[in-house]
């Protein structure tokens, strides 16, 4: 009948090959942060939650998960920092793994998206900068004033990066993404408007990446490259973290994702949608990111089925992530 469409003719759902994982299509689904994990500790409906939009062969990044105790922003966010939320973390990952799916944890440090009372005996959070982000006049959030963290204070947090990384393997991930995405710690030391660093992490833009850089670096020399990939948003302004050249900063990050070998995926997000006659419309601004990654390359940022297909088609991304589930079939 006509309502039996080939699967052939419908892009998103042909098989991938990521790294040495194989897709049998190409919807990559990453929650949004869902704020229930009491204490960081990941709680056991999340098995439900995560299983529910596991598909057979997809890929499922988890929630934005904590790498230390510092580095959380938001009420009851999990972590993979203690032994506790490695061990809750387990029966989860199970559960996606019995739907069939690939199951990714993202690593986050939120760095001055936090206020005081999120951070460890009240402290003040931890940035590149001392500088506060403009309070939000929309939510009437206010975040804490940071504080620059020293020099020599650096490779205790690319550690916490290096040993969550390890725990999320030992809980049962498949790999991790690296969260470089989103105005968080990472993209505070990239972007010009946040970094005013007049040590070797600040100034010109190897300086600023240099803290990513060696996250990467740390993480993919403990759990391999091929169990690593990671989030940039050079183009969105989000949370005070612009760049005065956005392309630069892509590309450069591009270059040395490319230093390791099988490196896994570039999840990259669009610039901010344009609306064209009253339709946003995708700016496509990720070709010559695409173009220059070695590995697979997924595209995020307000793409709808038909234009996901679109995408996929035309070879402008491998893979296509969507924050909220939808159904593949019909």
């Amino acid at each position: 009948s006509k309502m039996m469409v080939a699967k052939e003719a419908i892009p998103l759902l042909t098989p991938h090959k990521i790294g040495r994982f194989e897709l049998s299509h190409r919807v990559v689904l990453a929650p949004l942060t869902r704020c229930r994990s009491y204490t960081n500790v990941p709680q056991p409906h999340a098995a439900l939650y995560y299983s529910q939009r596991a598909t057979e062969g997809g890929l499922l990044v988890a929630e934005a998960t904590g790498v230390s105790a510092t580095a959380q922003g938001y009420p009851e966010t999990p972590g993979v920092w203690t032994q506790q939320q490695v061990d809750a973390w387990k029966p989860i990952v199970d559960a996606v793994h019995r739907k069939g799916a690939l199951f990714f944890c993202q690593l986050s440090h939120v760095g001055r998206v936090s206020t005081n009372d999120f951070q460890p005996d009240g402290q003040a959070p931890i940035s590149s900068t001392d500088k506060q982000i403009t309070p939000d006049a929309e939510s009437g959030m206010v975040y804490s004033k940071p504080r620059q963290f020293q020099t020599e204070e650096i490779p205790l947090i690319v550690d916490d990066f290096r040993r969550a990384a390890r725990n999320a393997i030992e809980s049962g991930f498949d790999g991790v993404e690296i969260h470089g995405a989103h105005g968080y710690l990472l993209e505070q030391f990239m972007k010009d408007s946040s970094n005013d660093r007049t040590d070797e992490y600040g100034g010109n833009l190897e300086n600023r990446c240099r803290f990513a850089v060696e996250v990467i670096d740390a993480i993919v020399h403990e759990i391999g490259a091929d169990c690593v990939g990671i989030r940039l948003s050079p183009f969105v302004d989000y949370m005070d973290c612009f760049d005065s050249d956005p392309h630069a900063l892509g590309m450069y990050m591009v270059q040395q994702l490319n230093k390791h070998q099988g490196f896994v995926y570039c999840h990259m997000v669009e610039p901010r949608m344009a609306i064209v006659d009253g339709r946003s419309q995708i700016p496509h601004g990720l070709l010559p990111f695409r173009k220059s990654f070695n590995g697979t390359f997924i595209a995020a940022g307000g793409y709808d089925r038909e234009e996901g297909n679109k995408v996929v088609a035309d070879g402008y991304a491998d893979l296509v992530a969507y924050g909220r589930i939808f159904y593949l079939s019909g």
